[in-house]
Parts: C-alpha cells; sequence; structure tokens
C-alpha cells in the first residue's frame, strides 16, 4: 500500500518487534534451559540459556509496555483482537505443561514421588482468594473507565496491581519455604513440574502487572485507553483462570 493511499484512509498498519523477542526469551528460558539441565546435565549451558532468555523476556515487556505507553497511544500489539490470539497462544503453551503434567501424574505407580515434602494447602488457597478477588477489580476498573471515571479507574487499578504484588510474595515466600526444605526443581518428576508450571504462571502475573503499568500511566496523565484497557483486563481474567487449573491439578489433585 503507497503512502498516498495510506494517508487517504487515515490507518497505517503497525507491526511491534517486541512480541516476537519475548517469545525467543520464553524459548531460551524455558525449554531450552530445561532440556540442557534435565536431558543433557549440562548445567553451564543451561545457566548461560537462562541468562539470555531472561533478560530478552524482560526487554520486550519493557519494549511492548513503551509502545502501549507512547504520545501516539496504544500499540497495535496490544489491542483486543490481538490480544485474544496473544492469549490463545498462551493458552497452548500451558497446555502442554498440563498434558506433560497428567502424562506423568497418571503414570506414576506413587504420586507424589518419593522426596516429595508436603505440600501446603492453606496457603495457596489464600493465594486464589487474592488472585480471583483482583479480576473482580479490574473488572469495576474497566467500568469505571468506561464511564470516564478517572479517580475510580485508577483506585481499581491500583488495588489490582497490589493483589497481584501480594500474589507474587505468597508464591515466592512458598518457593523459598520449599527450597529450604531441599525441594527444588531436580529433586524429582513432580518438583520439574511444580516449579515449571507454577514459574511459568509466576512470569505471566509479572508481564499482566507490566499491562497495568502501561494503563496507568497514560490514566495518571489524563487519557484513558479504552482499547489497552480491555486488552489488560482480558489477558488478566486469562492468568486467574490459568491459576485455577494450576491450583487445582498441581496442589490438590
Amino acid at each position: 500500500m503507497s503512502s498516498d493511499t495510506t494517508a487517504a484512509h487515515g490507518h497505517a498498519e503497525e507491526v511491534s518487534v517486541w512480541p516476537l523477542v519475548i517469545s525467543a526469551g520464553i524459548l531460551f528460558a524455558l525449554p531450552f534451559a530445561f532440556a540442557l539441565q534435565f536431558v543433557y546435565h549440562n548445567g553451564l549451558m543451561a545457566a548461560l540459556s537462562l541468562g539470555l532468555g531472561v533478560p530478552m523476556i524482560v526487554l520486550g515487556i519493557v519494549g511492548w509496555t513503551r509502545e502501549a505507553i507512547g504520545t501516539a497511544g496504544p500499540a497495535e500489539g496490544l489491542t483486543p483482537p490481538a490480544m485474544g490470539w496473544f492469549i490463545l497462544a498462551e493458552a497452548l503453551i500451558f497446555l502442554s505443561f498440563f498434558a506433560t503434567y497428567w502424562v506423568l501424574r497418571l503414570s506414576s505407580p506413587a504420586w507424589p514421588p518419593e522426596g516429595t515434602p508436603e505440600m501446603p494447602i492453606l496457603l495457596p488457597a489464600i493465594m486464589t482468594v487474592v488472585l480471583v478477588s483482583s479480576s473482580f477489580t479490574i473488572h469495576w476498573a474497566e467500568e469505571r473507565a468506561e464511564k470516564g471515571d478517572r479517580n475510580g479507574f485508577l483506585k481499581w487499578l491500583l488495588i489490582s496491581m497490589g493483589l497481584g504484588v501480594a500474589f507474587l510474595a505468597m508464591s515466592a515466600t512458598e518457593w523459598s519455604h520449599l527450597i529450604h526444605e531441599g525441594f527444588v526443581p531436580g529433586s524429582n518428576v513432580y518438583s520439574t513440574s511444580f516449579f515449571s508450571i507454577t514459574g511459568f504462571h509466576g512470569a505471566h502475573v509479572v508481564v499482566g502487572l507490566g499491562i497495568f503499568v502501561a494503563m496507568l500511566i497514560p490514566a495518571l496523565r489524563g487519557t484513558l485507553s479504552d482499547g489497552l484497557i480491555r486488552s489488560g483486563s482480558m489477558y488478566w481474567h486469562f492468568v486467574d483462570i490459568i491459576w485455577l487449573f494450576v491450583v487445582s491439578q498441581v496442589y490438590y489433585w
């Protein structure tokens, strides 16, 4: 399409490189790092892969967030239709994690395997209440934004962010306790699944908080982007729904 034609239609296609950077980072940080550690038993290469992947993920999140809070408004990559496809791709990745877990769980003669400490029951229940509550608060924030209530939107958005941070803090506390007991990703097949699935979900909570920041900054400037707010709300609801699968399968089954 020529520039004249583009100008006549008043719309130009926008392409963002950051989703590709994030995807490549996930590839290095998860399957490559785990394969190098647990299949090839090469800790150095696994650490290098992780060291390459994690910064790429962080860089991608920062870049994508900067696009979303630019002066020209939210980038095309964060609009609701694009977010729907992004969520579908992420759901398929989670499905692969769960399918692997189900195969291991159903083929094992005893579960959990030997060497697994007693898993907490109360803490994941509290984490579930906190995260599910954040779905309601972000929905209320979205409703306030639709009515042009900037202060109401900011209040419920900040509450949602606080609940997300509280969830991550509880998850980190749980990980620290388990690792202190000697339960690490290489302890047995359950530990590998546990840290992989909960860690991957935690990474999505971090991404969701990054999107919330991308919503917060324009709101503080006095502008509310309906598309970005809907996209952020969609993603957060997805993260909450996935957690229900995580907690029911990994903790209570």
